[in-house]
């Protein structure tokens, strides 16, 4: 126990022990004040109306402008094959040739038929004019002549037959016959592609059609090819709508000068809708919340306040805000993370680029 000196002295020193403990609290809480207060460096940035395009998102298989598979109109022994594996070809080259010795026949043997048919034929006439013979003889031999006539050009034709030509200009596939080979109506020779310029189709919902029109643009990207875009535009909307997809086909055209895109690609599509104003910021600004989506934005005191928004199409690191801010607001673009509302924000001073070494100086021996 303290005795009665010590308590007097104690209560004596108890003053100024409580001031001196509030004298060394009162500037450290100044000092926390003032660091609560401080604006937290962020981006900012005033919003605007920009040109902007939606796209449609579409997977289509990359077809040829004219494609064929070659056959034989009849069965015959191939004779000669005057073409390669992936050449290319000009419309009406003879690429097979068939042995035609049967047809040969038939055609010597049809003129010769024709030639007797003409020579009774004029003979006939002769004596029609001089009313020697009936007009009925003449008009039966006139038959008997164009019957062979007819004969004749069907044997040309048989011949014609047993040459497989090129019905247009492009690129042949892997052949697939040989001299010496029988071949049949039913016998692929080789497919013919014209890919001077591709075709790909994709489907387009219903609901988007009204903003497909011929001539939009469209890219679109294939695996073969990683990391290069290929462009092209709208030819052709087919006039129906699939009752059981509600989606219609559109074709797009692109040029393959190169010969780089082949039929059967499987190729991402983008369609690009007609180009309008809308309010674009980039992505990262977008805060998501579960299924919430908002922005910062920076009132005039240089406090944030969240701002919900509703986010239409984004692309290419960039988001179109439909609905929740208006153009002349200014946002928070970079440092969102360590934002809440009613904390003071200052634009980050950008960071100077570095300065380049000095050379160094060339020492005197």
């Amino acid at each position: 126990m303290l005795s009665r000196s010590g308590f007097r002295c104690f209560a004596a020193c108890l003053p100024f022990l409580l001031l001196a403990a509030c004298g060394g609290k009162e500037p450290q809480a100044k000092a926390n004040g003032s660091a609560a207060e401080r604006p937290i460096p962020v981006t900012t940035r005033v919003v605007q109306p920009s040109a902007w395009n939606d796209t449609l998102q579409a997977l289509g298989t990359a077809k040829a402008r004219e494609s064929v598979t070659l056959t034989a109109k009849v069965s015959e022994i191939v004779q000669d094959v005057h073409f390669e594996s992936g050449q290319q070809v000009q419309a009406g080259q003879v690429l097979v040739t068939l042995k035609g010795d049967a047809a040969q026949a038939a055609l010597v043997q049809a003129e010769a038929t024709y030639a007797e048919a003409e020579r009774l034929y004029r003979r006939q006439k002769e004596l029609a004019d001089q009313q020697l013979i009936a007009r009925s003889q003449l008009d039966t031999q006139l038959a008997l002549r164009d019957a062979a006539a007819a004969r004749v050009r069907q044997a040309r034709a048989d011949i014609g037959d047993r040459s497989v030509r090129a019905p247009f200009a492009g690129v042949l596939g892997i052949r697939q016959v040989s001299p010496g080979s029988l071949i049949t109506a039913n016998s692929t020779i080789a497919t013919l592609d014209d890919v001077s310029r591709m075709y790909v189709d994709f489907q387009v919902p219903e609901a988007a059609l009204a903003s497909v029109a011929l001539g939009n643009a469209v890219t679109a990207t294939a695996t073969a090819y990683p990391g290069e875009t290929f462009q092209g535009r709208v030819e052709t909307i087919d006039a129906r709508i699939d009752p059981a997809t509600r989606a219609v086909t559109v074709r797009a055209v692109f040029a393959n000068d190169d010969r780089r895109l082949r039929p059967g690609m499987l190729m991402d599509v983008r369609l690009f809708r007609p180009e309008r104003q809308a309010l674009v910021i980039p992505e990262i600004a977008v805060v998501q919340v579960g299924r919430d989506s908002f922005v910062y934005r920076v009132k005039t005191d240089r406090s944030v306040e969240q701002a919900p928004v509703t986010v239409g199409v984004r692309r290419d690191g960039q988001a179109e805000i439909v609905e929740g801010i208006a153009a002349g607001e200014r946002i928070v673009i970079d440092g969102t993370g360590k934002l809440r509302p009613g904390v003071k924000v200052a634009d980050a001073a950008p960071s100077a680029p570095a300065k380049p070494d000095a050379p160094a100086a060339d020492g005197q021996g």
